[in-house]
């Protein structure tokens, strides 16, 4: 459709409504445009225009959005330092916010498709985190949109949707409401707790564990107010299983016309025991039947679905992990087939049209018939749950067939499905008969089943009953005494915590919310504290997991044990409910753990007695064949490969953390300029990422712009021979802000790559030597490095007769046609870019 002219855009209002993600702004757009609207590229998201109507004014209105938080909180500079910031003062320093993610530019963004509206309507998720980022947005656009055409006219309204469906959005539109400060800082509150005290344990373990010793499987030694008794709750069950003691035990088994009976008593600890029982049994001739009972019984249909039990199933049924099962379903929520998938309720609204919803799956060709009986039958209500005010259950929205979506996706999808259906089908119906008989003055017990009516475990057959036959016994009556066995086992161990029951025992004790269960779980595996079993779900703590745990309850319990994170929880939520204020929770918090802190430092070595028993010193360690000099003592230092692999100088007693995931190298013995270290080189693999770094500034920057985890291609010292000052081409085509940096190790497959993002761009192949110019001479049109290249004479493209060439990779012609995309190895429109870019 066309856009509005000038005159038609001052005589309507103008309104911004803004998206969690572009995927839903666009859907939104299109459900509120019906379709027709305009699409334009905007600074960090796409903007959708339309003509339409806002709270019965003619309005031109645009949809765009963030890409989840605008902003995440961090430490101020002059804290981010590991060896010059006392992890102490954390507790009490100051935060700053900064943009998630940079590169998007997402407040320059809103700030720029703000300007001159007159309302905004927040479409963010409906949970905290979507409240907070609501406020983030209005944070950075209040100053550009219009001023209040009516006095005390709000000008910032929150749609509150559970589904990106069309009756859902225009129904949210129409009942427009505040957004919620409270909801909004008490996510505030929990970002500034988790980040201070998280980082002020972690940085103090990873430096005391990691200098001393060398098979420490974790670049990071990380504690989490909700990550660590997450850990926990796996190594108390390792701690029970390991300390377990079988025990042999003996139980009674008689036969009765071929129906095998139970032993009310249970079972015997002492074998004796059991032979004087067996004997007493085997003894008798009859058994006297002392009751017979038939009752109607049922097995309930499901409650409606929640987050929690939705990862349950998804790990124990259908093997996805809870964090990947939680993207699948964001996805599908995204596309508009099913509801908003974070949620605690497991009760619909009184008005939720279930039979409109149902009435959606009568086309599928797997329970399409089924909802048809189904609903000429007439459906049953849905079990009432527990009703969290936040969002309706998890339901389908719209009838997906398993082509429309990636096989995970559907399975996700098809269980949501069946599960729906079951919540208002009939509950499966069974007759019951329970026969109790004595033998020789012991009381046993059997039990049969028939099933009258499946209900609803039609729908979900993997939850199926089958008949339980027994014999037919009367009432008040004998019967001869068949076999009579004392059979003999032994108490076992449980099994490890599966992700099912992890994230029961989270929701039990307040650990995390169910948008954060499944990131918790998670990082405990990627962080090496427990190793998942694929086939069983099962969480296996490794040694440093075991080693972490045991050492917080030597020390200090509430460091692991979950009432402490429940009750910061319960403080949070108060934040959230308006009866407590952000500055008391924080403070009190704060002060609380600052006390535990002060006191696990001064008693570390307990923990460290677990760790000595668990790791080799590193001393000990006999490291590699790769040796480098330390620039201060001028003496060989050890290369530990084991994860996270890193340098120790045995002389200064120090540890170098090097770059992870890749191979070290030594670099020709090279040296940094500003502390004499031997550079060594890292590689990503073949064909891959490479570049030199010096193990001193990768570790301890000194140079202004220069961050930790720096390479040489970032370093900007304008006297160094390995830099990027010296090295450095051009800026990057991809992302704009890195620069491309030859890699003169790359011979014969010569290539620059980029020093921030993984792009990177072949040079011509098969050159004997491609370097900088000698004086660094730069492109007088674009301003890029000038390179000398000296190329194979099989291989030569000039014509003159000479193989050595001096040029511009971007404006020569002899060059830039043999510069190819790294990724396509096609010619990317990088030659009409200009400048070199920055380090």
């Amino acid at each position: 459709c066309r856009l509005a002219s000038s005159f038609e855009i001052q005589m309507t209002v103008q309104v911004l409504m803004v998206g969690e993600k572009p995927s839903i702004a666009s859907s939104i757009a299109d459900i509120l445009a019906r379709g027709k609207c305009n699409t334009r590229k905007g600074i960090g998201t796409p903007v959708h225009e339309f003509h339409g109507t806002f709270q019965g004014r003619p309005a031109f209105i645009k949809v765009t959005s963030v890409a989840g938080h605008v902003y995440s909180i961090n430490f101020p500079p002059q804290y981010q330092n590991w060896d010059s910031t006392d992890p102490l003062t954390l507790f009490s320093a100051p935060t700053k916010r900064e943009e998630s993610t940079p590169g998007s530019q997402i407040p320059k963004h809103l700030r720029k498709e703000a300007k001159g509206c007159d309302y905004v309507v927040l479409w963010l998720d409906c949970d905290r985190e979507g409240e907070n980022i609501c406020f983030e947005v209005i944070d950075s656009i209040k100053d550009k949109i219009n001023q209040p055409q009516r006095r005390g006219e709000k000008q910032f309204l929150r749609a509150r949707f559970s589904s990106v469906t069309g009756p859902d959005i225009t129904r949210a539109l129409a009942n427009l409401v505040d957004p919620n400060l409270n909801e909004a800082r008490s996510v505030d509150a929990r970002q500034e707790l988790d980040l201070k005290v998280g980082v002020a344990f972690t940085r103090f373990q990873t430096r005391y564990f990691q200098g001393k010793y060398g098979n420490l499987d974790a670049s990071l030694v990380s504690y989490g107010p909700c990550q660590t008794p997450t850990l926990g709750f796996c190594v108390d069950r390792h701690v029970a299983i390991t300390t377990f003691s079988p025990q042999p035990f003996w139980t009674i088994v008689p036969s009765i016309s071929g129906t095998r009976f139970e032993w009310e008593r249970g079972r015997v600890f002492e074998h004796e025991a059991g032979m004087l029982f067996e004997h007493i049994v085997a003894s008798a001739k009859n058994a006297h039947v002392l009751s017979v009972t038939q009752k109607e019984g049922s097995k309930p249909r499901p409650l409606p679905l929640n987050t929690v039990d939705l990862m349950k199933v998804c790990s124990s049924q259908l093997k996805i992990g809870p964090h990947y099962a939680m993207q699948l379903a964001e996805r599908l929520y995204i596309h508009g087939h099913i509801s908003y998938p974070r949620t605690e309720s497991t009760v619909y609204p009184e008005h939720f049209d279930l039979v409109g919803t149902l009435k959606i799956q009568r086309n599928s060709s797997l329970w399409g018939d089924y909802v048809d009986s189904l609903l000429q039958k007439g459906i049953q209500p849905p079990k009432k749950g527990h009703d969290a005010g936040d969002h309706p259950p998890i339901t389908p929205m719209d009838l997906v067939q398993p082509n429309d979506v990636g096989a995970d996706e559907w399975r996700v999808y098809e269980y949501i499905c069946r599960h729906f259906i079951a919540t208002v089908s009939p509950d499966s119906k069974f007759y019951k008969t329970k026969v109790m008989i004595d033998i020789g003055g012991e009381t046993f017990k059997a039990s049969g089943k028939r099933i009258i009516s499946p209900g609803f475990t039609l729908i979900m057959p993997w939850l199926s009953q089958k008949d339980e036959q027994i014999s037919d016994f009367k009432d008040k009556t004998s019967y001869p005494v068949g076999d009579v066995t004392l059979h003999e086992g032994k108490t076992s161990p449980p099994d490890y915590l599966t992700e099912a029951e992890l994230i029961s025992l989270m929701e039990k004790h307040g650990i995390g919310t169910d948008a954060s269960i499944a990131v918790h779980i998670n990082n405990i595996c990627v962080r090496n504290y427990v190793r998942l079993d694929a086939n069983t779900r099962t969480l296996i703590p490794t040694h440093l997991g075991i080693a972490l745990v045991n050492g917080y309850h030597k020390i200090d319990p509430d460091l692991v044990l979950p009432t402490v994170r429940s009750h910061i929880e319960k403080q949070i939520d108060s934040i959230a409910r308006g009866v407590a204020t952000f500055d008391d929770v924080v403070q009190h918090s704060l002060e609380n753990f600052l006390r535990k802190f002060e006191y696990f430092i001064a008693n570390i070595a307990k923990m460290d007695q677990l760790f000595e028993a668990s790791f080799t010193p590193l001393a000990s360690t006999g490291g590699s064949s790769l040796k480098t000099k330390c620039g201060l003592c001028k003496r060989y230092m050890r290369f530990i490969p084991m994860k996270p692999s890193r340098l120790y100088c045995p002389t200064c007693e120090e540890t170098y953390n090097l770059p992870q995931n890749g191979a070290i190298k030594l670099n020709k013995e090279r040296t940094c300029p500003l502390d004499n270290f031997e550079l060594v080189l890292f590689s990503l693999g073949s064909g891959a990422k490479c570049y030199s770094l010096c193990p001193f500034c990768y570790n301890h920057p000194t140079l202004e712009g220069m961050k930790r985890g720096s390479g040489c291609n970032e370093c900007p010292h304008p006297t160094c021979q390995h830099g990027v000052a010296h090295y450095g081409i051009c800026e990057c085509p991809e992302c704009e802000e890195g620069t491309l940096v030859l890699d003169i190790n790359s011979a014969p497959k010569w290539r620059a790559d980029c020093n921030l993002c993984k792009y990177l761009i072949h040079l011509p192949e098969g050159a004997h030597m491609i370097k900088p110019h000698p004086t660094g001479d730069v492109c007088a049109d674009c301003g890029a490095l000038q390179l000398v290249v000296d190329f194979h004479k099989d291989k030569n493209p000039l014509k003159t007769g000479s193989t050595v060439h001096t040029g511009c990779i971007r404006c020569d012609e002899v060059l830039s046609n043999l510069v190819t995309d790294g990724h396509s190895r096609s010619r990317h429109p990088m030659f009409s870019s200009r400048g070199r870019g920055r380090g």
